[in-house]
Parts: C-alpha cells; structure tokens; sequence
C-alpha cells in the first residue's frame, strides 16, 4: 500500500443513476465516469460524500463500521444540497456489495479498506446556477489504507484562526467539497507562514472544528468540544469517542469553547487536545499557535489519555472488544 493516503482504488466500484428514480446499481471499472462538461457538478459544487471503513477482525471476518450513521449523514449532506434523495437501503447495499466484491483485499489491521460514497448533479445546465441540478448518479470508491501511524504518532500543530470560516456558517454540516475548498486557501497560508498542520477555525472565539477533523481538549476527567449545530460537521468518529467516554464515566461537555480558555487550559500539566477523524481516528495536537505565539498543550508532546482513547476505538473496530453498540455491519 506504498502511496499517500487514498491514491490507490480497487479497479471497479459501483454505481446507480437518478433520473425519474434510482437505477439499479452496476459494479462498473472504476477508473472514469462519463459526465457531461455542462454538468452541475462541475459548475456549481453539487457534491457530497462520505468517508467510513472495513476492517479485517481478528477472527478473519470482515466488518464496516458505523455504516448506517454514514449513510444517514450521506443523505442529509444531500438534502441540503437540494440534489435527489438517495435511498438509504440502495446505498448501503451498494456499500456492501463492492465491499463483499473485494473482500479478499481488505488488509489485516491496523490498515484498513477505505469507502468513499459519492454524489453528485449530473444535469447539464449552466443556467443553474441558483436551481438544483434535476439528476444525479452516486458511486462508492474503495481505497486501501494503510495505518495512519504507521511513519510514527502523530502530534499536530495548530493555528487557531478567529477571522477565516471553514464554510458558510449555516453550511457547515454538509460533508461536501465545496466546504473542503473553501478551507483550503486558510491551510495552505498556515503551513507557509507558520508551519502548522492544520488550522482550527475560531470565529470570533468561538473553538469549531479543522478543515478536515472535529477538535477535543481532554482535561482531567473532563471532555470538552463544541455542541453540535448546523455550522459544523457532525464527526462519526467524534460520536463514537464521546459514546465511549460517557460508557467511561468521564465529564463529557458539549458546549461553547472559547479560545482563551482553551488556551488557558491547555497549558495546564498533563492536558491533551484531539483531531477526531476516520482516517486518524484520534490525533493528537501538541502545539497552538495563535498572535504570533506558541502554546505547547500539556507537555507538547502526545498524551496516555488521546492514545487510550483511539486505542479503545480501534478494538472495537478490529473486533477485539465486544461491540456493545452494534456499530459493526459484518458481511
């Protein structure tokens, strides 16, 4: 699996198109669709997806975890992207078939089968600009992952940024490129200007989240992140941490954090900070960097708690802990 993250695709996927309703779904080559240059797509950013995985289990089985939340939300991001309901059912049953395809080929743990599904406005129409596109088609990639950790635990650098928005406020819980694009121009200035790996967006001090990952600051026995609204993405992973947290007895706060008592708080002994995601599951962040200054948090370095936490996650995933919330599809 020698390449960066999600550059390596099984070489066929499938696929259903809207028109009238829902095709049926075709396993097709994966190495191009045919798309109109007029398509809506292309012109006006009618694209969701969603991001989830299959693991290998210890006992040689193969499991998809949390499908029915990623389809949920692959169909919410559609909505209010005003492109064609997809039907939940069809989808993941495309989800489990190209899986089953290639089962064969998802790697033994800690790497992992990476699922892209996608969806996108396939009407050609320009004059659209202000309309939704009218068809669609959905295709789910399959991508083999290696570990996340495999060069060496991560600890992030951070630039908190109280000007620039990752996307529009009231948009924030689509998971669609346009909101990834939009992120992009802020990342790019942070990792020439001040080295950092990310930017953990702050409008007007309010803690949110990075252009690609929900943020947590672990404090004691204390968990706190901001509550869940519509300027935001609503993290699969995130849930899941937070399921497991509260399972713990541990002080879960949803709730508004500001940056100053983030950084406050970070600088205390023994505090850690996360980067909740599916392909890292939980990174650690050493450093924020925020007017022109550096706040190690904690010790700087990656803390017990964040790597218990994603270790705790990953049994779950890989079957080695039992599955108390049925977060496991097995094929």
């Amino acid at each position: 699996m020698a390449g960066e993250f999600g550059t390596r695709f099984m070489d066929r996927m499938v696929v259903s198109h809207f028109a009238d309703g829902w095709s049926d779904a075709r396993i097709v080559p994966s190495d191009s669709i045919s798309l109109h240059p007029g398509a809506h797509v292309l012109h006006y950013a009618s694209t969701c997806f969603e991001g989830l995985k299959a693991f290998r289990q210890v006992d040689g089985s193969v499991a998809i975890f949390r499908m029915d939340k990623n389809v949920a939300r692959f169909a919410q991001s559609s909505q209010l992207l005003y492109l064609p309901d997809i039907d939940q059912e069809q989808t993941s049953r495309m989800i489990s078939d190209i899986v089953t395809e290639f089962r064969d080929q998802i790697p033994d743990t800690p790497a992992s089968m990476y699922i892209r599904p996608t969806h996108i406005g396939t009407e050609a129409a320009i004059g659209k600009a202000a309309a939704p596109s009218a068809t669609s088609m959905q295709y789910v990639l399959l991508s083999p992952v290696a570990d996340y950790f495999a060069g060496g635990e991560a600890c992030l650098r951070l630039l908190l940024d109280e000007k620039g928005v990752r996307c529009g406020p009231d948009h924030g819980m689509v998971k669609g490129g346009g909101n990834y694009a939009s992120a992009l121009k802020h990342i790019m200035r942070a990792r020439a200007e001040v080295k950092a790996d990310q930017v953990l967006f702050c409008p007007g001090g309010d803690v949110q989240e990075t252009g690609a990952a929900n943020f947590i600051l672990v404090d004691g026995n204390q968990i706190i992140t901001k509550a869940l609204d519509e300027s935001f993405l609503h993290g699969v992973t995130r849930d899941s941490l937070l399921t497991l947290a509260r399972d713990n007895g541990m002080d879960v706060q949803e709730r508004e954090l500001t940056v100053e008592e983030l950084i406050e708080r970070a600088a205390k002994p023994g505090c850690e900070a996360g980067l909740t995601g599916t392909a890292a599951v939980l990174a650690a962040v050493g450093t924020l960097i925020h007017g022109g200054r550096e706040y190690k948090v904690g010790s700087g370095e990656a803390g017990p708690r964040i790597r218990a936490m994603r270790e705790e996650l990953n049994a779950i995933q890989w079957g080695k802990s039992a599955d108390t919330h049925g977060w496991l599809t097995h094929l």
